[in-house]
């Protein structure tokens, strides 16, 4: 009696389970279709994938087969990438070398300090990575080794990534702005540099610069400023246009009306030449004097210059570990991050460093997990590009496969809760989009991926319409 109970009462919760699961089905569908017939939708692209995360079941399918334009959903793959085969608590390495002997105090020939990738040496995110911290470290090691002059010049080698810091498909509109910043073999500041603007006192009037930061770049590049002014509370309506090793910056667009000035932020056409220039600066400042110039290895390739060196190492300093660069990764969409680590990949692999290596590198990971390699069309790691293409089924698998590893936790930390679901979001011009997990107020859970391509009119009512379709899997 009491087994054919139990019998009886698991029945029940299946029948149940069954009927939600086709309940939930039959609401999705009902939602596309009303979509579709929303003439913002008119002429666009849907896809929508759902699965049961306990039981990885179908519970939703439209056009999930579609590779489309992902935006920055397209960086848990990366992300998700580099937990797996780099480790959560992979660290990236910045090496102090030298050339010479050093005697009395003085090194005969060039300090070195060589670059391993690390998009965190700079950033203001971590205290042991800002601006201060680096310098005081480099500085450290040089009084730890007696090295109180250099004789030679002070060289930023970056070569360990290819000279090629952009992806493919990166656009003309993105690469001078502070998103759009590529991977350097040596990064700094997160390759950004701010400019501020002076506003004129009317809508219309030109404006001035009237300082950057770091403010060097007043002296090593021109400007070119086109910006003019716009209404109080209008926004950052400028835009920055260079790029690498470009000597012109144009700045163009509007910004408000302000008596204190406003800022915007670009991408740094040479941040290991920037660096090395600073580096120089503080050295002197500490009265570590050095007699020969600042130059970085990729200026001097670019300019057909010698690069022969054969160096012997000091010491190196780290970075913050994988699972904390991916949370600023997945938590503030920093693009710089998913491009250093997808040419990490390619290092690890002894692969050339680049991101197309780094690319096929993530591709074969996931073709060994089922997933085939055209429906992960991807060029670069953060989804800036407008050229990637993935569907909906790839990018659901790769999320239901971090739910099995040992690390979800830092990975599910690190992704925002965006309308009370912990998902990433994604936005560039006509695509809206969204991954992530949410549990249902019966208990249900889900993993799914939602992509709209080539909408029409504004990007915010059309992430209004998608959240109230994913707010149809809360119930």
């Amino acid at each position: 009696m009491f087994q054919s109970t139990i019998v009886a009462g698991f029945s029940l919760f299946l029948f149940h389970f069954t009927c939600s699961s086709q309940n939930i089905s039959v609401q999705l569908d009902n939602a596309i279709q009303k979509m579709y017939e929303d003439g913002q939708f008119k002429h666009a692209v849907i896809s929508l994938y759902v699965i049961d995360s306990k039981t990885a079941k179908l519970v939703y399918d439209k056009n999930s087969q579609l590779g489309l334009a992902a935006a920055s959903c397209q960086k848990v793959i990366t992300g998700i990438s580099a937990f797996e085969l780099l480790g959560k608590d992979f660290q990236f390495r910045t090496y102090i070398d030298h050339d010479q002997k050093i005697n009395n105090g003085s090194l005969e020939g060039n300090l070195y300090v060589t670059g391993g990738g690390d998009p965190t040496t700079g950033s203001d995110r971590w205290t042991s990575t800002s601006e201060t911290s680096v310098l005081k470290k480099i500085l450290n090691i040089l009084q730890k080794n007696n090295i109180h002059s250099v004789k030679g010049d002070l060289v930023c080698n970056d070569a360990n990534f290819t000279s090629d810091p952009l992806p493919r498909g990166w656009i003309w509109e993105d690469i001078g702005n502070y998103y759009g910043a590529g991977a350097w073999g040596f990064n700094w500041r997160e390759n950004q540099f701010d400019v501020t603007f002076k506003t004129g006192k009317l809508q219309g009037d030109i404006t001035e610069i009237i300082s950057t930061k770091p403010s060097s770049l007043l002296q090593d590049y021109t400007f070119a400023n086109f910006v003019t002014t716009g209404a109080k509370g209008s926004g950052d309506n400028g835009y920055l246009f260079s790029s690498p090793f470009q000597k012109n910056i144009i700045a163009r667009g509007t910004v408000p009306m302000t008596e204190s000035g406003f800022t915007i932020s670009g991408a740094m056409p040479d941040p290991p030449t920037t660096f090395v220039k600073r580096l120089k600066e503080y050295l002197k400042e500490s009265r570590v004097a050095v007699s020969g110039n600042a130059w970085s290895q990729s200026e001097h390739i670019i300019n057909n210059q010698s690069t022969k060196m054969h160096t012997i190492r000091l010491d190196s300093i780290l970075s913050p570990t994988l699972d904390s660069i991916n949370y600023w990764f997945l938590k503030k969409s920093v693009n710089l991050y998913g491009e250093a680590l997808v040419k990490m990949l390619a290092y690890k692999e002894d692969h050339p460093t680049s991101t197309d290596a780094g690319i096929t590198t993530i591709k074969q990971f996931w073709s060994k997990q089922g997933i085939e390699k055209s429906a992960l069309g991807i060029i670069d790691g953060s989804g800036l590009s407008p050229g990637n293409r993935i569907t909906t089924e790839a990018l659901v698998t790769v999320m239901q496969y971090a739910k099995g590893r040992n690390w979800f936790t830092s990975f599910y930390n690190a992704l925002p809760e965006t309308n009370k679901i912990k998902m990433k979001d994604g936005y560039i011009n006509g695509v809206r989009s969204y991954t992530g997990y949410v549990k249902s107020r019966s208990g249900a859970e889900y993993t799914f991926a939602f992509i709209v391509n080539n909408f029409d009119g504004s990007a915010g009512t059309v992430r209004e319409k998608m959240w109230k379709i994913l707010d149809l899997l809360k119930n």
